[in-house]
């Protein structure tokens, strides 16, 4: 979801780099047997492997360490989950909008960036349960004396950015139909243009806004609004039609959920006590 200095991936764009990390089971025959079975059963592109397309420019969720390598929330659960199907995982990390666009074109199996299941997403691409949740708030100017209400900033003339292509992008639009919206394929580039007055305000993650004051002081701070714009969930999406992958990854996420996977993840990553952590969609 899209490099400002708190994020530690450092390239913007069509930058693309494959990881591969292979997930720990058994010894090596058996390992790669099960491998093989598993992909052959769940219509993986290349038997023994899970391929992900990811944007790694969002710490704590998703990002490149100070060794260059995936880190997060997102990295965690996926080895878990290369683990629990007995494969190797691979990453590829590209820009937020050719997510979708490679994962109908099979350049991967799944795409992890906690993506909203919205209706246009699935017309074209398949999804799981949900697997992180996010509440979507309002950057606005550091020091600014705006009225803090959605209707204060839903005025012509106003103009509020966001992840071009992300769900902050289509939320910004519904709240704020009178304002003008500008999408940027950079979540950095959109809070700048808040920074520095050429926009009012940004639509994101509360997670993102909070990593970028830390880095940036005095530049941005979360419009004190009665609620938040959205409170949602992300999902992993996969190839249209793959429904056994679907069904394998809800069977590990609803593992994951009931037995406090999810949440111990999430207290490591965004240092949030797992007693604390959102409660997620039932049905497992």
């Amino acid at each position: 979801m899209n490099s400002r200095p708190a994020r530690r991936a450092g390239a913007v764009g069509a930058v693309l780099a494959l990881v591969g990390m292979l997930a720990a089971c058994g010894g090596s025959a058996d390992a790669g047997s099960s491998s093989a079975d598993a992909s052959d059963d769940l219509g993986l592109m290349t038997p023994g492997t899970l391929v992900v397309g990811m944007n790694l420019q969002f710490p704590p969720e998703m990002y490149l360490d100070d060794d260059n390598q995936p880190a997060g929330y997102d990295v965690d659960l996926l080895n878990a989950l290369a683990d629990d199907l007995g494969v190797e995982l691979q990453i590829q990390n590209l820009d937020f909008n050719g997510l979708i666009p490679g994962l109908q074109s099979k350049q991967f199996d799944l795409v992890s960036v906690g993506l909203t299941a919205t209706e246009e997403r699935q017309q074209v691409v398949d999804f799981s349960r949900a697997y992180v949740p996010y509440t979507s708030v309002l950057a606005v100017p550091d020091g600014d004396t705006t009225d803090a209400t959605v209707d204060a900033f839903d005025q012509a003339g106003v103009t509020i950015t966001a992840l071009q292509g992300s769900s902050g992008e289509s939320l910004a639009q519904t709240s704020f139909p009178n304002a003008t919206v500008s999408g940027f394929p950079d979540q950095n580039a959109a809070l700048l243009e808040v920074a520095t007055g050429r926009a009012q305000a940004s639509v994101l993650e509360d997670y993102i806004l909070a990593q970028y004051i830390k880095a940036n002081p005095g530049q941005v701070q979360k419009a004190d609004l009665p609620e938040p714009l959205d409170i949602g969930y992300g999902s992993w999406a996969v190839q249209k039609g793959n429904t056994a992958l679907v069904d394998a990854l809800d069977t590990f996420l609803c593992g994951q959920q009931t037995d406090g996977g999810l949440a111990a993840l999430y207290e490591k990553n965004f240092e949030v006590p797992a007693d604390e952590f959102p409660e997620m969609p039932s049905g497992c």
